[in-house]
């Protein structure tokens, strides 16, 4: 995402950069000519026609590539700036004469971010100007947009984006206020009735009732059956979409190639999910290629008991059959998820027709599903048999055993993606195993919630592929009496687990007996050939540290759970101390501060990540840290203190853009910046972008304003209450919509030398 200039509220949105080695070398070669490239060799590109240079610059996906080109000279930023097709606008919704009119081929437009945020827009209370001028200025300014993000706080809003664009393909609506009181539909039924060619609509991030849409649905029939795309994984909907709801959409919408829906699964609840649902959805959309069905109480995050047995008290109302017919109905289906937080015994079955009834079958997340495969013998079955599998995510696999991740490695020997949440059963052994099998593809691995595999644990597993993989996701759950000399817990060289060999077609073969009478060896490595076993069969064997010298050279981004009170200083300690190309992290702290003490040590330990050098973002979540806003018993603190310490340490980073959210007292709803985090976080002076997702007093945020060394760099920061129930009425010493003016007046005044 492009940052802002002094004065421009515009920002582009980040997109992943497929650029080929042409385009980059075009982009080296103009950069080089804002800077050193003499007029002569200059000439032949400047000389280009128009026409050719539009169509080269046009292709430059990556938003930094074309910020680059945009600076070579006039010319190039007249054609960058007519060629660009997606669009963030940032800025106060009162600026108009900022609102930039070069940009006239965006088709992509996202409005949610204007300020004041998540107030409606084009409302007299979120902006002094006219409405009709603004929406006037936004017409004239992106006349081609056919894809648009707005926050429709209330109906008003959809009917004025509507009349302005009714050529609209797709639309996203935020809103994470209240529903206001209004009749059922009335938040879609201008954007029915005006965009008739409209195709995708997205309400993920939109409070809405499920009752709501069936209606509308039924009443433009010609809309609803142009829809391809319907995304209704509304976290903020705690009951979730019921069968007889799931069934009257899918038949207004037959095209539908994606859909995804938050459910009820719980064989408590009336009109919950079951097979009924299931086989209406493959009966009356047969083209759907993305499928996503989500229990509601996986959508809050919550994380299962670690002491549980991985089984739940009640079986999902889904049965063999059912899946079988359910799979056999979808053969275009490309990616599956199906999260039913209740038991679905005796799967693997069904999963091999998945297998065979949907060839194109790339992405597959199962959740609360047992009995995935068999794991007896040399014969691959159940979900081992989807072969063509690219990612896969098993979460709260009750029976998932070591020799079931082998299996599946040797099935899905294509894998780039694993995931693996809440199995009890899976140990070291197993997860190395497949780690080395899938050394030529696994680059993506997360690890949650298993009983067995704390963070040492996990970076041991991942010892074969720690030159490969880039991205990684563990729980800093610390060893107990912890000790970098001993080895003995995670000693694999003696593991009951499998050898590898070649037949004489070259294929890898398992040889098994009853006891696993065949052990792998302990000093095999893996070689270039394809041959697959253990790496070092002593992970500590430098004797120095917990690791060799090798390094996760290709890691790019890391996430950390970690749970409230513990720190982050041991996470070099388990192995990943050395990562040089690690850009952007993501920790995740969550527990109920209440009733804790003050932690023996003063800060959390951000200050250990000063050791990678390329992190410039962070994502810290503090968001599901619940304490005291205000007053906290004695002997206890509240959440000002903690958050002075999680953030303690955060200026001895280089870091260029944060998103932050702070902790939250729920007896109040109340999400606030407080005085210590104001003030550590302007101690950040390489800061180029600041999210905020909460509240804040103004004087809090004028800490940024005022610091001068944070002043030269510093050039977006916005507050966000993105979280339901967003407050309504904030108190009087918050950021109201004039408070926030004046601090984006402040913001936009400061000399920015770049």
């Amino acid at each position: 995402m492009q940052s802002r200039s002094r004065g421009s509220p515009c920002h582009t949105t980040n997109h992943t950069p497929p650029i080929t080695t042409l385009l980059s070398f075009l982009d080296s070669s103009l950069i080089n000519l804002k800077t050193s490239m003499s007029a002569a060799a200059a000439a032949p590109i400047t000389d280009l026609p128009e026409a050719i240079l539009a169509t080269i610059i046009g292709l430059v996906s990556d938003t930094r590539s074309r910020n680059s080109v945009a600076l070579v000279c006039r010319k190039f930023r007249s054609l960058e700036r007519a060629t660009r097709t997606s669009l963030k606008l940032r800025g106060n919704a009162r600026d108009l004469h900022l609102i930039p009119t070069c940009f006239t081929s965006v088709s992509d437009l996202d409005l949610s971010l204007l300020s004041p945020w998540g107030h409606a827009l084009l409302s007299p209370s979120a902006s002094s100007t006219d409405p009709a001028l603004l929406a006037q200025r936004l017409r004239v300014a992106f006349p081609s947009v056919t894809s648009l993000t707005v926050y429709s706080r209330s109906s008003s809003t959809v009917q004025i984006v509507a009349n302005l664009w009714p050529g609209l393909r797709r639309v996203k609506l935020v809103r994470w206020h209240l529903r206001p009181q209004s009749p059922l539909g009335a938040d879609f039924e201008p954007l029915f009735q005006q965009c008739q060619t409209l195709s995708d609509l997205d309400l993920s991030e939109f409070y809405y009732w499920t009752e709501d849409l069936p209606p509308v649905l039924e009443a433009h029939p010609n809309v609803a059956r142009s829809l391809t795309k319907l995304n209704l994984l509304t976290a903020s909907i705690t009951e979730g979409f019921k069968a007889i709801e799931i069934r009257s959409i899918t038949e207004a919408c037959p095209k539908l190639q994606q859909l995804f829906v938050a459910c009820i699964f719980d064989p408590r609840y009336i009109g919950i999910v079951g097979e009924e649902a299931l086989l209406a959805i493959s009966t009356n959309c047969p083209e759907l290629r993305v499928v996503h069905l989500i229990d509601t109480s996986s959508l809050a995050n919550a994380r299962g008991d670690p002491n549980d047995d991985g089984f739940t008290s009640e079986d999902a109302q889904i049965g063999r059959a059912a899946l079988i017919d359910f799979f056999s109905g979808l053969p275009l289906l490309e990616e599956l998820v199906l999260d039913v937080c209740k038991n679905v015994r005796d799967s693997g079955l069904a999963l091999e027709v998945l297998a065979s009834k949907c060839p194109r079958l790339r992405a597959l997340k199962l959740g609360q599903f047992h009995g995935l495969c068999s794991a007896v013998g040399s014969q691959l079955d159940g979900i081992a048999l989807c072969h063509g599998l690219e990612s896969l995510s098993i979460k709260n696999s009750a029976d998932l055993t070591d020799m079931g991740l082998i299996e599946i490695a040797r099935g899905c020997c294509k894998l780039a993606k694993f995931e693996v949440y809440g199995c009890k059963k899976i140990t070291v052994k197993g997860l190395r195993t497949l780690a080395c099998l899938l050394r030529k593809t696994l680059v993506d691995v997360s690890i949650s919630c298993c009983k067995n595999l704390d963070a040492a644990g996990s970076v041991c597993a991942l010892e074969p592929i720690r030159d490969r993989i880039q991205r990684l996701h563990i729980d800093c759950v610390w060893p107990r009496d912890f000790d970098l000399n001993q080895v003995n817990d995670y000693d694999v060289g003696d593991d009951e687990s499998v050898v590898m060999s070649r037949n004489g077609n070259d294929d890898m073969d398992l040889k098994w007996s009853d006891e696993y009478e065949h052990r792998i060896s302990k000093k095999c490595k893996y070689g270039s050939d394809g041959d697959c076993s253990y790496m070092p069969t002593n992970g500590y064997a430098n004797g120095n540290g917990f690791w060799s010298d090798e390094t996760w050279e290709r890691l790019q981004y890391l996430s950390l759970w970690i749970e409230v009170g513990e720190l982050l200083t041991s996470l070099p300690e388990v192995g990943l101390d050395e990562c040089p190309n690690l850009e952007e992290i993501q920790i995740r702290v969550e527990g109920d501060c209440r009733g804790r003490h003050k932690p023996t040590q003063r800060e959390f330990g951000l200050s250990c990540l000063s050791r990678f050098p390329r992190l410039s973002k962070m994502k810290l979540d503090c968001g599901d840290t619940v304490g005291f806003a205000l007053t906290a018993p004695p002997g206890q603190m509240d959440l000002s203190l903690w958050e002075r310490f999680f953030l303690s340490g955060i200026g001895e980073l280089s870091l260029s853009e944060v998103d932050y959210w702070p902790p939250q007292d729920r007896d109040v709803n109340q999400r606030s910046l407080w005085l210590p985090a104001a003030g550590l976080l302007a101690e950040c002076i390489t800061l180029r972008k600041l999210f905020i997702h909460g509240t804040a007093h103004e004087h809090f945020m004028m800490f940024l304003v005022r610091n001068p060394n944070l002043n030269l760099s510093l050039r977006d920061v916005q507050l966000r209450e993105d979280y339901y129930p967003a407050p309504e009425n904030e108190m009087s010493t918050e950021m109201r919509v004039d408070s926030c003016c004046r601090f984006e007046d402040a913001l936009n005044r400061r000399t920015i030398l770049d």
